[in-house]
This record gives C-alpha cells, structure tokens and sequence, in this order.
C-alpha cells in the first residue's frame, strides 16, 4: 500500500518543524540570504498549521510576538516562497510549508481535503513528463507548476 502524502494522525510534529526550520537555515545560508525573526515565525506558522492558512491568519497567529504589518507578513511569504519553503494553495488563496526538497520547477500535486483542510503534496513524476512535453508542443514555458486536486483524505474517509 501506497504511504499517505498526508501526516499521520500521531505524527512526530515538532521533530518534523524542526528539520524545516533547520532545511530553512542551511538554505538561506548557502545562498547568502537570511532567515530574519520575521521570515522565521512565519514559517513556524505554516509549519504549526495542518492547514494552509492565509496572510491574515498567519498575521493572527504571530500577534503573541507582536501584531505584524500585513505588508511584513506579505514580503515574508514572498521571501518563502521564492525559495521554496512555502507553497501557495491558488484555489484557497493561502500558504503551506514545503517539507519536501525538490527543484522549483518540479510539478507538485496538491491534493487538498474538502472536509478537514489538510493539504497533502504528491510527487508528480510521470505526470510532470507528459504536461511537460504538452506545454512544450504548445510554445508555453510553465512559471509554477502546481496541480491542485480536491477531494477526501483517508482518515476523513474512515470517520
């Protein structure tokens, strides 16, 4: 059987944030960019969540720090983002933490539970090839391929 793109119910949370934030630091590290406080609590946010969250509830959620300008949190997802350390969900117009190493312009699979909000992330191997090739035959260069996929994850199934 298949593992689940989804965390397990009793998954080891903080050992799996640690090595995010740890991914983050070396990183930014290796290309001479830093992790400021900001970018950090941020990135705990998305990694606390089991959910994506949007900028203002991630502004919500950081307000024990200090209520942060939203343009910070803004800049702050953006930074993230570009280096792949946070993905946005189009469709919910919010952000999850990448706990995956892969190239940016790998495809990823998003398959987002319409009942509790987890998002999982798939690989996108075979199906990558194909879109690929397609968008290639049609003169189009894809800037972020995302796939987004809706629908009911297992330990909502099993309720």
């Amino acid at each position: 059987m298949p593992q689940s793109v989804f965390p397990a119910p009793d998954h080891d949370h903080g050992r799996r944030a640690s090595a995010a934030i740890a991914h983050a630091e070396v990183l930014c590290a290796a290309r001479a960019q830093r992790l400021t406080p900001m970018r950090r609590h941020v990135l705990e946010a998305l990694l606390d969540s089991h959910r994506p969250l949007g900028a203002y509830e991630i502004i919500e959620r950081l307000a024990r720090h200090g209520r942060p300008a939203p343009i910070t949190v803004y800049r702050a997802l953006d930074f993230l983002r570009d280096n792949g350390l946070v993905h946005r969900i189009e469709s919910r117009n919010a952000f999850v933490a990448c706990v995956h190493n892969h190239a940016g312009d790998d495809l990823i699979v998003f398959l987002i539970c319409e009942r509790c909000g987890a998002v999982g992330e798939a690989p996108g191997g075979n199906v990558a090839e194909t879109l690929k090739a397609s968008s290639r035959a049609a003169g189009f260069a894809p800037k972020s391929p995302v796939i987004e996929i809706a629908g009911i994850c297992a330990h909502c199934r099993e309720r």
